[in-house]
């Protein structure tokens, strides 16, 4: 089973760069989306019918604004929009589907802004979204988040630390709640296959050339509980596929 994630900034202005020819050459089994960028009530046919795929979107409240999407080869058992908290849900920030084998949860986690004002509302959410996945665990269920979790965890993660010390995305509560999210059950699965390996980045500034000199950061993530580890088979980084600031990132599972 092969899931792909992918920050597309926005439906439309990647789907005028090549989206749908993408996906019909890529053909993941489940595609997750972040950043969707458009109200439900404003979504075209064309994005929702989409051949070999079922379609699911949850979008915010405020327009052109946070969203995600997943689309499925597979018909999910049980289909979630938002993970039930009102403050939460009113950006469209998540995407439950269930299958036989597993949980996906499908996150677009805050950004903390340019001042850290949001910075509070992220850690509010990423706590919440621990304690939601803690419970389906202690459920016996198996659980994969994916999604741009908006934080490098580790200085092996961007390639500037030393100056981003005091930049969203970087600071030290954000990268401390990652070490708790793993020190709780859970597996990056990326860093699980290329443990020590530098210069693997999903997000790219659009300024200074950034992406072509690959001076990047690693945001995008597909993170497993314990008991999945074992179906996780191989992990991938897509970062010749343009079309947004991020790339899609890849897994693959094995039943």
């Amino acid at each position: 089973m092969h899931i792909i994630s992918w920050n597309v900034n926005g439906i439309r202005s990647v789907i005028k760069k090549g989206f749908f020819e993408w996906l019909q050459k890529e053909q993941p089994d489940i595609l997750c989306l972040q950043e969707t960028k458009i109200h439900e009530d404003d979504i075209p046919s064309t994005f929702k019918e989409i051949p070999g795929y079922f379609t699911y979107w949850h979008s915010g409240k405020k327009k052109g604004y946070s969203g995600v999407a997943t689309f499925s080869k597979i018909s999910p058992l049980t289909v979630q929009h938002g993970i039930g908290n009102s403050k939460f849900d009113d950006e469209g920030r998540v995407l439950i589907t269930e299958y036989p084998q597993f949980i996906l949860l499908n996150c677009y986690f805050p950004n903390s802004g340019q001042t850290q004002e949001r910075l509070g509302y992220k850690l509010d959410f990423n706590a919440y979204v621990l304690a939601y996945c803690n419970n389906l665990v202690k459920g016996g269920k198996k659980v994969l988040i994916c999604g741009d979790f908006n934080v490098a965890h580790e200085e092996i993660d961007l390639k500037n630390p030393k100056s981003n010390h005091n930049t969203s995305g970087f600071l030290p509560q954000e990268r401390a709640w990652m070490t708790e999210f793993l020190k709780q059950g859970y597996v990056d699965t990326f860093r699980h296959f290329h443990h020590g390996e530098e210069d693997h980045y999903s997000w790219w500034s659009y300024r200074f050339s950034a992406r072509e000199r690959n001076i990047g950061w690693r945001v995008d993530y597909h993170c497993v509980s314990r008991n999945l580890l074992s179906a996780v088979k191989k992990t991938s980084i897509l970062k010749d596929v343009r079309g947004a600031d991020h790339c899609p990132v890849g897994v693959e599972l094995e039943f």
